[in-house]
């Protein structure tokens, strides 16, 4: 017998290592042997050995159990359902927390029926380590899961997260368990591929975002979704739906004084709202529709608004059919620039058109203008002027037919960059000059 015993002791010390504590309890006499000494256990002021282990731990677990998790204790260390769980299963474990010096603890109790019927070896391990691991993975998946939803550029949600949420939307829409009140607001920026062609992607970039700034700002109560290079979607929900059309209105208004002072974006929207009978994708198409038509409305208010500024003393006014050939000669060469700003004056007229990212950047106030050689001067660094001149003359004068220099312009916000352009004149029949023009690349 003694053999035996200390063949136990044995098994038990070995399993031991691999738990906090270890106890070898007789399932008739409840006598018990407990292995292990963490000083974590130490708190359920179970005695190294006794006489009847389920009272000692029913007795003791009110005072080191987590309030929520007392009635699991309970019931597992309830010799009548500890037996009976255990005729079921040889072996079972069961998650529950103790509180020590203020600290909350996971752990977890290992119960195992000895191939002898006669005894339970139950065991005890602190799994916080595990728990806290566990946890700190699920929240890196978390976030993994939602950056794979944002969109990178402006930060709002992106095209998966959107067709996730157009999904719960068909979802709910097909269950017809609830009734659905949403709208969708279709968002296009205008001419962003002109902006990237003359500008740069940094500038299209940027459009991109101070599109998205606007768009959620109006819409602050909705979700806001960038689904392509210069689209957005907004679905309408509580507030921002209750108040669609003063928003939609206000969102129009702010893109066309944008478009209008040339200072911020200008963004085609459309809105649709759900009837009964729709399916999400035909409130989609209809926005779409409705941004399209906006769209269209917004390039025609460009050709209505596009002034022709400082008309005062103008000997010869341009002809609509002078104009027109200017805008298509701007046209060609605006084409073949392949980046740059673009300009050209038609000199008998004295009547220029710009490219708008020019005007734009440089403050100008319209794309077309009499006049414009003295306007731009007032851009120029003064210590620049001279060498302004001197080119401009030597190319109106046929020295030079083609002449590239450097100087500094002065942009709307203040600060000067360096251009470089690069002008030519275009001759009449008779040798004269009548079209004076160029690109203008900054530095």
């Amino acid at each position: 017998m003694e053999n035996m015993q200390k063949a136990i002791d044995q098994i038990a010390m070995t399993l031991a290592k691999h738990f906090d504590s270890l106890y070898y309890v007789n399932i008739e006499t409840g006598h018990f042997i407990k292995y292990g000494t963490e000083p974590i256990n130490e708190l359920l002021n179970i005695p190294r050995k006794g006489e009847d282990f389920f009272t000692e731990c029913l007795s003791n677990a009110p005072k080191c159990v987590h309030p929520d998790d007392l009635q699991i204790v309970t019931q597992l260390f309830d010799k009548v359902s500890m037996l009976d769980h255990l005729k079921r299963d040889p072996y079972y474990s069961v998650l529950y927390r103790i509180i020590l010096n203020g600290e909350i603890y996971h752990m977890r109790h290992l119960s195992i029926l000895c191939d002898d019927k006669k005894h339970i070896i139950c065991c005890l391990e602190n799994i916080e380590d595990e728990v806290r691991k566990a946890e700190e993975q699920k929240r890196n998946l978390q976030s993994a899961l939602r950056m794979a939803r944002l969109d990178a550029l402006t930060g709002i949600r992106n095209k998966t997260a959107f067709k996730e949420y157009a999904a719960s939307i068909s979802s709910k829409i097909a269950s017809n368990t609830a009734e659905c009140h949403f709208g969708i607001i279709m968002c296009d920026v205008n001419d962003l591929k002109q902006i990237n062609d003359i500008r740069g992607h940094s500038f299209g970039d940027e459009a991109i975002q101070r599109a998205s700034r606007m768009i959620c700002e109006v819409y602050d109560h909705s979700p806001v979704f960038r689904v392509g290079g210069d689209e957005f979607v907004v679905i309408l929900d509580g507030r921002d739906y209750d108040d669609r059309d003063s928003l939609l209105q206000k969102l129009r208004e702010e893109s066309i004084a944008n478009k209008r002072s040339r200072s911020g974006p200008v963004v085609a929207c459309g809105m649709s709202v759900y009837e009964q009978g729709d399916s999400f994708n035909s409130v989609f198409q209809r926005a779409d529709q409705q941004m399209y038509e906006n769209k269209r409305e917004l390039k025609a208010l460009i050709l209505k608004t596009s002034l022709i500024y400082n008309t005062e003393q103008i000997d010869t006014p341009i002809t609509a059919e002078r104009k027109r050939l200017l805008d298509s000669l701007f046209g060609a060469l605006y084409t073949v620039a392949g980046g740059g700003y673009v300009y050209l004056n038609d000199m008998r007229h004295d009547f220029s058109r710009w490219s708008l990212p020019l005007v734009d950047d440089f403050g100008m106030q319209s794309e077309y203008m009499y006049h414009a050689d003295r306007l731009w001067q007032e851009h120029i660094h003064p210590d620049d002027i001279k060498i302004y001149r001197e080119t401009v003359d030597a190319t109106l004068s046929g020295k030079a037919e083609f002449r590239s220099i450097h100087y500094r312009v002065r942009r709307a916000d203040g600060t000067y960059v360096v251009c470089s352009p690069r002008s030519f004149v275009l001759s009449d029949k008779e040798g004269l000059p009548e079209y004076f023009g160029g690109i203008i690349i900054p530095d």
